[in-house]
């Protein structure tokens, strides 16, 4: 007979590795997870990143940003060089970070901003399951349109947030000033669903949600929660918009009884809620100087106003964090929490200032890359990112594997001891995080559409300036990158670069012969990893996805038996199974009526001929079906048991990947039924004979 296992068995640091006991005692306990989110802070802006090496490559007379907070966390943590947005704009970034799936899969894309995020598994909602406390606080932007506001669809606290204060709303998040609104009008707060603007006078926002986590966090670490872990995600809005300023320099001290405090006191909420609003700019700003003609002979001239701007935003962050640092180290969490510090896209090129343009070519806040925020270039998408997990996370470590933002929702869930869900694109980045381990590869796939250009900046490639955005597509394998711009069809061509040893893109491979298997490789993957969405058209919606180059001799599906008692369907690989075997089909009787928490079934459906296929699940508790890259059924999170699920995908004729995920209902007892149906054919049990592995 099967066993049930406690689901703290899984414990993943790592999931990849065989399941194993955890102890609860204060040195393995889950640990607190803070994800530090900034809005169109790009990779350049960074010291660690680019600034310190730009002013050891170009000497004196540029301009610098300086960031010793953030530098000092990448020294004691992780700087992840090869880590990807999910796409080059804030909402459907921020959709696919949540929801810990690609924009092949998400639900908001392209520039969908307000739209709801769908109600289901999200990295807060499996944290929750995991028995974390769980606060949002910042900028949303993923509410849905509702007249009956504050009581929107997809409010914080209807995707699995216990807690939340800021900017529910996409265009709040361009104000730094809610209650005095001063070049974009009167924003609203809410804390909760209750709308706490009218106390918050001169409320800078980078200081509002730094008083506000921190208050939040001692409020735990000292309420009746206090043994639980946390999660936290802190979303701030700048440096995007406006690039208002703050009232004062940031109060002195950090931590506990130091830095940001929320003082409670309508009127005077937090501690800088004083002075002048919009006014102090960083002292080694507020004189500076640069060359702006290359010419050493002549003098130099001072910073432009928007830029002075644009750097105390950034440093008003590196401080912020640095508060935050410190106070879990006062609180004597440290040790125990990991935080995580990234962006939501490129830099951008929208200051909102009257006649105060800004350009990212000023501090080179792109980077070494070409491309800002709405492009698929490099530098709208690779992201400045940090981990730091004391004890955990080895000092130093420089990880150069691509990563993903969506790989932090099954990143955490691994954290947290609980199994990765088979509903996500990502995977955990534990083991290159922690050195402990084999780290399977991310899947990078980003798509957008932007009716524009990207810029004509001298800095970048003739080739990519004023280049034609539209329909934009990206995927990384290895070291090598495909995207395509202004894409009309399938049959359009990658470019395809080696971006860590280019990476500003300006060697396109693509025309060498040998590349000719990695361009369709691109091409099928393109369309193996995506599931269309009738709100963000593709040109190629409607192509056959392709079969797969692979040789199947053996008939039937491969199966594995898991026990536990899972919260959702897992996905489990790399995990050794209770027990497995191979099964003509689909089927449950392969238990002989033993239990197990979680059944799965692998191999290849072979499709007889092209068209669209329908596919019909239904199971006792819950299952997800993959076809190659893709979920096609998701009868998982509020599911009704014994339902039929059904989705549509179109398949070329061959062998396609299949797999079927389920778990019981508590009892180990297994249900599952597979079906399928296309034009002119009826709906039926799908047969034996089109699987194999």
């Amino acid at each position: 007979m099967f066993k049930t296992a406690p689901l703290i068995l899984l414990l993943a640091s790592t999931v990849i590795a065989n399941a194993q006991t955890t102890k609860t005692s204060k040195a393995t306990q889950k640990p607190n997870i803070i994800f530090i989110l900034t809005d169109d802070l790009g990779y350049g802006d960074l010291g660690v990143f680019y600034q310190n090496q730009l002013a050891l490559d170009l000497k004196s007379g540029i301009p610098r940003q300086f960031t010793p907070n953030l530098d000092k966390m990448a020294g004691q943590g992780a700087l992840l060089s090869q880590s990807y947005a999910a796409a080059p704009v804030c909402a459907p970034s921020r959709a696919s970070i949540i929801s810990g799936r690609s924009q092949g899969e998400v639900n908001v894309r392209d520039n969908q901003f307000d739209k709801a995020l769908e109600n289901n598994l999200n990295m807060a909602v499996a944290l929750k399951k995991s028995g974390y406390t769980t606060a949002a606080i910042g900028k949303w932007g993923l509410q849905g349109i509702a007249d009956d506001e504050p009581n929107w669809s997809a409010h914080p606290l209807n995707r699995g947030f216990d807690y939340y204060m800021g900017y529910i709303r996409h265009s709040d998040g361009h104000e730094h000033y809610p209650k005095e609104g001063l070049y974009r009008g009167k924003k609203r707060v809410y804390e909760n669903r209750i709308d706490i603007t009218a106390g918050l006078d001169k409320c800078y926002t980078t200081d509002l949600w730094t008083a506000a986590a921190k208050r939040w966090i001692v409020k735990h670490e000292r309420g009746e929660d206090k043994n639980k872990p946390f999660f936290m995600y802190l979303a701030y809005d700048t440096p995007h918009a406006v690039l208002e300023l703050p009232t004062q320099p940031y109060p002195s001290g950090k931590g506990l009884n130091g830095g940001m405090q929320w003082t409670g006191k309508p009127g005077q909420m937090i501690s800088t809620a004083s002075g002048k609003i919009d006014s102090w700019i960083y002292p080694d700003y507020a004189k500076a100087t640069y060359d702006d003609d290359g010419n050493k002979e002549t003098p130099e001239k001072p910073w432009p106003n928007v830029y002075k701007r644009y750097a105390t935003d950034v440093h008003r962050i590196d401080e912020a964090v640095g508060d935050v640092l410190a106070l879990l180290k006062d609180l004597k969490i440290d040790d125990n929490t990991m935080v995580v510090f990234t962006s939501d896209n490129g830099p951008s090129i929208e200051s909102y200032l009257p006649k105060q343009d800004i350009q990212p070519t000023f501090f080179k806040s792109f980077g070494p890359f070409d491309g800002i925020k709405r492009d698929c270039w490099e530098g709208g998408l690779r992201m400045p990112t940090i981990a730091r997990w004391p004890g955990q996370i080895p000092a130093g470590n420089n990880i150069t594997t691509p990563s993903i933002s969506y790989d932090w929702m099954p990143t955490f869930i691994d954290m947290a001891g609980s199994p990765i869900p088979a509903i996500t694109d990502g995977v955990s980045l534990v083991p290159s995080l922690t050195k402990k381990g084999d780290q399977r590869p991310s899947n990078i796939y980003i798509e957008y559409f932007q009716k524009d250009k990207t810029p004509n900046f001298k800095d970048f490639l003739p080739a990519h300036r004023s280049r034609v955005r539209n329909q934009m597509q990206v995927l990384r394998l290895g070291n090598f990158v495909g995207v395509r711009y202004d894409i009309k069809e399938q049959s359009d061509d990658f470019e395809i670069y080696d971006v860590v040893n280019d990476p500003q893109e300006g060697n396109n491979l693509a025309k060498n012969p040998e590349m000719a298997a990695l361009q369709q490789k691109f091409k099928d993957l393109a369309l193996q990893s995506r599931m269309p969405n009738s709100t963000a058209n593709r040109p190629y919606d409607d192509e056959m996805v392709p079969s797969l180059a692979v040789v199947a001799k053996e008939k039937g599906l491969l199966w594995k038996a898991y026990n536990g008692d899972f919260p959702w369907v897992p996905e489990m690989l790399g995990v050794k199974p209770d027990a497995s075997g191979v099964t003509a089909v689909p089927d449950v009787s392969v238990m002989e009526n033993k239990q197990a928490g979680s059944l799965y079934f692998d191999g290849y459906i072979k499709i007889p001929a092209e068209g669209r296929y329908t596919f019909y699940v239904s199971a006792n508790t819950g299952a997800i079906l993959k076809i190659n890259n893709a979920v096609v059924v998701d009868a998982d999170f509020a599911y009704f048991p014994n339902s039929v699920k059904s989705g549509s995908i179109n398949l070329g004729a061959g062998l396609h990947r299949v797999r079927l995920y389920t778990t019981s209902n508590g009892s180990g007892k297994h249900e599952i039924s597979l079906e399928w149906s296309k034009p002119g054919m009826a709906k039926e049990t799908i047969p034996a004979s089109v699987f194999y592995h």
